[in-house]
């Protein structure tokens, strides 16, 4: 696969969403957690999505519970906690692993595209942000502890 729009993901309701729904949109897609240290984090990502949303921009989100089970709630619980503490207007979709043989396709495409640290082809914690071009291409990683308003500049030089 050359770009992320091939790839399919469910939303929270388990309905199958197409990534080329966001064709020509440039994409900051995260894995997330409820209750990890860097689960603040939705603040600064609500933040930039709806500062750059006009500009044809989204955060994606991807709950995942493979890193010390700090993402322990249903998709329907995972939902409402990101409503009620945090107001989020972003999508976040269902609950999937993001490592491993169960790892879902986009996330085994992220990890390809752009590894980590010393060619890491895992991700290292919730909250990892990769940053996808309006044309579907992978072009940057961001470490969990990166707070999302340290990516803004990356934003603006793309839009």
């Amino acid at each position: 696969m050359s770009d992320i729009y091939k790839f399919d993901c469910k939303n929270a309701e388990g309905e199958v969403v197409s990534l080329g729904d966001y064709r020509n949109k440039l994409l900051l897609i995260v894995n997330t957690a409820s209750k990890c240290g860097f689960t603040p984090q939705y603040e600064g990502l609500n933040n930039l999505h709806l500062k750059f949303k006009d500009k044809d921009f989204s955060v994606l989100g991807f709950p995942c519970n493979q890193f010390g089970k700090q993402e322990p709630g249903t998709n329907e619980e995972i939902q409402e906690f990101c409503s009620l503490n945090f107001q989020i207007e972003f999508p976040v979709f269902a609950k999937i692993d993001v490592n491993g043989p169960t790892a879902d396709p986009l996330y085994q495409y992220l990890c390809e595209t752009k590894p980590g640290l010393l060619g890491s082809k895992k991700i290292k914690w919730n909250f990892t942000k990769f940053l996808v071009d309006q044309k579907g291409n992978v072009v940057s990683r961001f470490a969990p502890n990166t707070k999302p308003e340290d990516i803004e500049k990356e934003i603006k030089a793309i839009i």
